[in-house]
């Protein structure tokens, strides 16, 4: 029955998803869920009907499928990489905050100073630290903070506005 009717059964597919290939794995997919519960299955004559609806839900999960791996780049592409200053960019920037590093906790300032300023990677500078991967992630971000509050006290309407073309007059 399926062989007979695989080229319907894959346009079927290839016109929800509009991509031959991820059609076939479907329709593949599908075949094999078809085979496991067919020994359950008592009537013969609703086989088709009861296999296409296999079919509209392997079409469905591969949607979520898609869609959350999408998500998940999206969520990585974001918190993994981070734009990168210009020179020009960088001589606007406020230098206030280099004056206020030695007021951090000593382990903050270390983590700034070696991953922000430096070149330090995260997996060097948590096995340099001691800490877990998570751990480390926790304290840059505590230390980007702590920073952050600095200069909000330091500079006033200046940090507010990211410090660019600073004005605090430090």
């Amino acid at each position: 029955m399926f062989v007979r009717n695989r080229e319907r059964l894959l346009g079927f597919v290839r016109g929800k998803v509009g991509d031959d290939s991820l059609a076939e794995d479907i329709l593949q997919e599908s075949l094999l869920k078809a085979l496991r519960a067919a020994p359950e299955l008592r009537d013969q004559d609703r086989l088709l009907p009861w296999f296409y609806r296999i079919l509209r839900n392997g079409i469905t999960d591969a949607y979520r499928r898609s869609e959350a791996s999408q998500r998940s780049l999206e969520r990585f592409s974001a918190s993994e990489f981070e734009a990168s200053v210009s020179p020009a960019e960088e001589a606007e920037l406020c230098s206030c905050f280099r004056e206020l590093l030695p007021t951090l906790k000593p382990e903050y300032a270390e983590v700034i100073e070696a991953m922000d300023l430096g070149e330090t990677g995260s997996r060097e500078m948590s096995e340099r630290l001691g800490v877990t991967a998570n751990n480390l992630k926790v304290r840059r971000h505590r230390a980007r903070r702590q920073l952050r509050e600095r200069l909000e006290t330091t500079c006033g309407v200046c940090a507010e506005h990211g410090c660019l073309d600073c004005s605090c007059g430090r």
